[in-house]
C-alpha cells in the first residue's frame, strides 16, 4: 500500500493542476507523498478525447513528480452523490490513507465542480465508518478519514480561508497546466478544433491574475487559496503570515 500525505480528489483531469498544482509542488519539494485521483475522464470536453486527456494527465503527473495518479472513470457530467459513486471514492481514500484531502470548489461555473464537492465531502466522512465495507484487490479495506479536507478555488471567486505561497513553483505549475495541450491555449494544437472558454489565451492570464491577487494579500508574488469545512488551528501565532 502506498500511503500518501496529500490526496487530491478532483472531477476532471486538469482541475488539480489549475486549482492547486503549486501547493502540490511545494509539498513534494518538502518530501511529502502526493497523489491525484481524477473522478472522471473528462469525456464530455469539447476538445480532445479520453485517450488524449489520459496521456496529458500522465505527462502532467511526471512534471509534478506525483507519487500516484489514477482515474475512477465516473461518468462525466452525470455522476451524482449516490451510494454507488460514494463507495468508489471511499475505496480510493482508504487505498491511499491521506492525512489531507483537497477537492473541488464548493460552487463554480461548471456544475460538475459543485457536485464533486458534495460527493467528496460525503465520502470523506463515510470513509471513516467501519461498517461500510470496501475492497481492494479482494482484501477488506480499513476505515480511514483524513485529518483535513480543503477545497481549492476555481473559476468563480470564493473568499479563501487559507493561502499558500507558491511563488517558487509557479512556472512549473503553468508547465503542468500546459501539458493539457488539447484543453488550453496552444496555437500548435489541431488548428481546426473549436475554441472554448478555457482554450482562449485570456483563461491562463486569469489564472495568473487570481494567484497574484491572493499573493498580494500575503505579501508574495503568487499564492493559491483554499476553503476549509471547519476552523483550522496552528501551534502558535508565529506560524501565521
Amino acid at each position: 500500500m502506498l500511503k500518501l500525505d496529500i490526496l487530491v480528489l478532483s472531477v476532471h483531469p486538469d482541475d488539480a493542476e489549475l486549482g492547486c498544482a503549486g501547493t502540490l509542488l511545494k509539498h513534494i519539494a518538502d518530501g511529502k507523498k502526493v497523489g491525484i485521483v481524477d473522478l472522471t475522464r473528462g469525456e464530455l470536453g469539447t476538445r480532445g478525447s479520453v485517450e488524449i486527456r489520459a496521456a496529458e494527465a500522465a505527462a502532467s503527473a511526471a512534471i509534478l513528480g506525483l507519487h500516484a495518479r489514477e482515474n475512477l472513470g465516473l461518468p462525466d457530467g452525470f455522476f451524482q452523490n449516490t451510494q454507488e459513486y460514494q463507495l468508489k471514492v471511499i475505496a480510493a481514500i482508504r487505498k491511499y490513507q491521506p492525512e489531507i484531502i483537497i477537492g473541488n470548489a464548493k460552487h463554480d461555473r461548471h456544475p460538475d465542480h459543485g457536485r464533486a464537492y458534495e460527493l467528496i465531502d460525503t465520502a470523506c466522512f463515510l470513509s471513516g465508518l467501519r461498517k461500510i465495507e470496501t475492497y481492494s484487490d479482494g482484501e477488506l479495506q480499513q476505515p480511514w478519514r483524513p485529518n483535513i479536507l480543503l477545497n481549492f478555488i476555481q473559476d468563480e471567486y470564493i473568499e479563501p480561508d487559507i493561502l499558500i505561497d507558491v511563488t517558487e513553483h509557479w512556472d512549473k505549475k503553468i508547465e503542468s497546466i500546459k501539458a493539457f495541450g488539447s484543453q488550453f491555449y496552444n496555437p500548435d494544437w489541431n488548428e481546426g478544433e473549436p475554441q472554448t472558454y478555457i482554450s482562449s489565451p485570456g483563461f491562463i492570464e486569469g489564472i495568473d491574475g487570481r494567484a497574484r491577487e491572493f499573493g498580494k494579500i500575503m505579501g508574495v508574488t503568487y499564492a493559491e487559496g483554499f476553503t476549509s469545512h471547519r476552523v483550522l488551528g496552528v501551534d502558535n501565532l508565529f506560524n501565521l503570515k
